[in-house]
């Protein structure tokens, strides 16, 4: 387990609630344990609580199934038993991988917890019905991605993983007699007694709703959308970081955003994931001029870790003046492009391009975050009564650069071991009087999806994958003010809270990155100061107002 610093600077200022409310006046719902997130994490954490007995509450956001899982397509990084995996590969080389892609940032001790748990995680989705595609023979047909030493990732429906991981996994909690479900449920802030969390304040149907249990299990996702280049969808509004940074909780290392390096380029068109699966089997990077790259960058080339080649891709397009690179598939073939890569296939022939002939056009976009709420190795937060599972936790696994396709298997073991944790730890909600004082009204007449998109082009432009520390300051100022002046008082729609989500989220990671005034990893200075190795600059916590 790592050690809690004892000094940690105060981050950016929040407000400590979105809403004002008094408890004795709203509907509520109790459980033993209350998760929320309907993704991989949030799935396999309500299973896992609910197998052990307890009454379970899930809420969404939108519906069961929509999240950034579902659009995972690259597959689970996993080393099976003999048989299931390639001769030369096993846990240890899984390790090194992991290690040396997070820069040396990575906790090992965690490193080895997850990784070690792979083959009961991948039994655990097969049990609740998860199908993998099989080879020739039957056994599991695994494919490589960047920073990978062997060929270990298990994909579904060629490159449709993430949809069959949260299908079969939503099919299994809907069949669950211990498990309530409750869709369009937007999550508006936590609530806390006693310094314990003891449940949330959420938004559904116009009225807002209190959800009590004796363990809360905050498995939200990411924040891709605070960026204006992302692959994730627009739910993915950092609403569980925000929530948590307000309530108090401790955050680790948000500055290290992953940035894909390939998503398809069109303008107008939105930035769909180009997975690094497609590299794997052999795709190559080319420069305007149609030359390949990446071989006079870094010896693995374009399976280089994912830093390295957006880093690379960022280069040629700056020299060149040209808007994005070129990804060649054609030699792959016809056939196999088909087979293994539906979901692109499919969606380059929208826009008329056909990948067994033509170049993708492709462009690095935000992607994965690598921090988020502090935890342990047993997804147990800073705060008494909160667990953390998934995208939303800092865990230790990725480090400064998470490696291809271990997010799916965070989730799911992490999941899994915080649903269990949270149910013997949880219980009956008991009875609670909280009650906040009612925000003033929010800015008349403001115009939140304009604020939304400016916040989003100023994150891409100034906290983007270069940043430098006149840049950071200035984006730290602007949002800061948007926040405390246009975006300030009680909104009373999805909208406007996650607006607040989002400039809290983005002041969060600006601050954070102005303190690591070196580049490592996915967090590049142009003005760096040279490599340092200090986890405790990732720590941080909310200003008291």
């Amino acid at each position: 387990m790592r050690s809690m610093q004892p000094v940690i600077a105060p981050g950016p200022w929040a407000p400590p609630h979105l809403v004002g409310f008094d408890l004795r006046r709203r509907p509520h719902l109790e459980a033993d344990v209350l998760v929320v997130g309907g993704g991989v994490a949030g799935l396999s954490a309500a299973l896992a609580a609910a197998d052990s007995g307890r009454e379970v509450l899930l809420l969404v956001k939108i519906d069961l199934g929509e999240s950034n899982t579902i659009y995972a397509q690259g597959g689970v990084a996993a080393v099976l038993a003999d048989g299931e995996r390639e001769a030369s590969d096993d846990v240890e080389l899984h390790v090194r991988d992991t290690l040396q892609a997070g820069a040396g940032l990575c906790d090992e001790q965690v490193v080895r917890s997850i990784l070690g748990d792979a083959e009961d995680s991948i039994g655990f989705l097969r049990r609740h019905g998860c199908v993998f595609d099989l080879g020739g023979d039957g056994q599991p047909s695994l494919t490589r991605e960047g920073g990978h030493s062997a060929r270990r990732i298990l994909h579904a429906n060629g490159d449709s993983t993430g949809a069959e991981v949260g299908r079969s996994l939503a099919a299994a909690v809907r069949q669950h007699p211990l498990i309530t479900v409750v869709e369009n449920a937007f999550v508006i802030d936590l609530l806390c007694e006693g310094g314990r969390v003891v449940g949330v304040l959420y938004h559904r149907r116009e009225e807002l709703v209190a959800a009590l249990a004796g363990s809360v299990v905050l498995a939200t996702g990411g924040c891709g959308w605070v960026w204006r280049e992302t692959t994730n969808p627009s739910v993915a509004t950092g609403d569980g970081l925000a929530m948590a940074y307000r309530a108090g909780a401790l955050l680790a290392d948000v500055e290290f955003m992953q940035f894909h390096p390939t998503t398809l380029y069109i303008a107008g068109g939105a930035r769909l994931l180009i997975t690094e699966a497609m590299r794997g089997e052999g795709a190559v990077l080319k420069n305007s001029a149609g030359e390949r790259f990446m071989p006079a960058v870094h010896p693995d080339a374009e399976l280089a870790p994912r830093d390295v080649v957006t880093r690379a891709i960022l280069s040629e397009i700056r020299r060149s003046g040209f808007p994005h690179v070129w990804l060649d598939a054609t030699h792959l073939g016809a056939a196999f492009i088909s087979e293994r890569f539906p979901t692109i296939t499919q969606a380059c022939a929208r826009f008329g391009i056909d990948i067994a002939r033509d170049w993708i056009p492709v462009h690095p976009s935000a992607h994965y975050q690598c921090g988020g709420v502090w935890s342990d190795i047993n997804g147990t937060t800073s705060l008494p009564g909160l667990w953390a599972a998934g995208e939303v936790a800092a865990t230790g696994l990725h480090g400064a650069n998470r490696l291809a396709s271990n997010s799916l298997l965070e989730g799911l073991v992490m999941g899994v071991r915080v649903g269990l944790r949270a149910g013997t730890a949880g219980g009956p909600a008991g009875r609670r009087r909280i009650a906040v004082p009612k925000p003033e009204p929010a800015t008349e007449g403001l115009d939140v999806q304009d604020l939304v998109r400016s916040v989003r082009s100023q994150m891409w432009r100034q906290v983007g994958i270069e940043r430098n520390a006149a840049d950071l300051a200035v984006a730290q100022r602007t949002l800061t003010f948007w926040l405390r002046h246009q975006a300030r008082g009680e909104f009373r729609s999805r909208e406007g809270w996650e607006l607040q989500n989002l400039l809290t989220v983005g002041t969060v990671i600006a601050a954070a990155a102005e303190r690591r005034t070196a580049s490592i990893g996915t967090h590049t200075r142009a003005d760096s100061s040279g490599q340092i190795d200090q986890r405790h600059l990732g720590l941080i916590r909310a200003e008291q107002p």
